[in-house]
């Protein structure tokens, strides 16, 4: 059966479908500059993602100079348009990812250990882009999955998939049935790739950005129970805005979920301090901070 969807996902579906059918009569050295530019200047400012942007900087980077911080207004939704494109451009971004470079102190360790045939499980973010691991392990031989969350609108969802599958691995979606694959995918001596950015209503209240943020314990559960070794990686775009560098931070030492979890947390800060345009801030990551913040003035009065 063909879902057809409400009035609101077909005219979305449309959209995208003009969109992606005009840049993708372009080359590839345009299309993504100007995927970038379109997002940034007429996108961002009408589905109102500026003001989150601005809201959450105003929340975990109150001191941030009003230059920068306009400068990532432009440049947060202009990264992001740039991997919407490149997402929606898998034969593409193979050429680019075979000249991606892994550098980092757990890069050695992690090759190593997919040599093995062990378990791994890398994570990362919503931050530059983040499918460029996944498709160089692909290109590199090794039996990497990724996990994704399904897309509200089912009819985008479906070119999603097909988008992101043509990157080639295994692909999980969150939720039980999901889990179940995963874990069979760990036993095996396979590699996972997650994302922990977002908030997770049932996760544990952790630190991000000296904020609490609702961050779910999985990654570090997992890798403890089946004994895989656990990295945080991450695809940074490079000054050229095409090309990248996939960078492997050292091997989380092996500790409690709670803990790991946590330095995963902070491995992510940093590398968002040192890139805030690669980020998305557009995320309601610290969910319900408005209520707290307001009890914290109210208490210090």
């Amino acid at each position: 059966m063909i879902e057809v969807g409400t009035l609101k996902d077909r005219i979305q579906y449309v959209v995208l479908t003009v969109f992606l059918g005009l840049l993708g009569a372009l080359p590839y050295r345009w299309r993504v500059p100007l995927a970038g530019w379109i997002v940034a200047w007429i996108v961002a400012p009408v589905l109102g993602w500026r003001r989150r942007i601005s809201d959450n900087l105003d929340h975990v980077m109150p001191d941030l100079p009003r230059a920068k911080r306009r400068q990532l207004l432009r440049s947060v939704p202009n990264n992001l348009g740039r991997l919407f494109i490149e997402l929606f451009s898998p034969k593409d971004m193979q050429g680019i990812v075979a000249n991606t470079p892994f550098t980092g102190a757990g890069a050695a360790a992690l090759k190593a250990a997919m040599a093995d045939g062990k378990a791994v499980i890398c994570v990362s973010g919503h931050f530059g882009n983040y499918d460029v691991f996944r498709s160089a392990v692909v290109q590199q031989g090794g039996d990497v999955a990724g996990l994704y969350r399904p897309l509200n609108n089912k009819l985008i969802h479906a070119r999603y998939i097909a988008a992101i599958s043509a990157v080639g691995g295994k692909l999980f979606s969150r939720g039980r049935h999901g889990f179940a694959g995963m874990i069979r995918h760990l036993q095996g001596g396979g590699l996972m790739a997650l994302l922990i950015d977002q908030h997770m209503s049932r996760g544990v209240r952790l630190s991000f950005f000296g904020e609490p943020a609702y961050t779910a314990l999985s990654a570090g559960q997992m890798a403890l129970k089946y004994e895989a070794l656990l990295f945080p990686v991450y695809g940074i775009r490079q000054p050229d805005g095409l090309s990248y560098v996939i960078e492997v931070e050292a091997q989380v030492p092996v500790s409690d979920a709670t803990t790991m979890t946590q330095a995963l947390n902070d491995s992510l800060e940093a590398q968002v301090r040192a890139h805030p345009e690669q980020w998305l801030w557009t995320h309601r990551r610290w969910k319900g901070r408005t209520a707290t913040k307001g009890a914290a003035k109210v208490k210090a009065k």
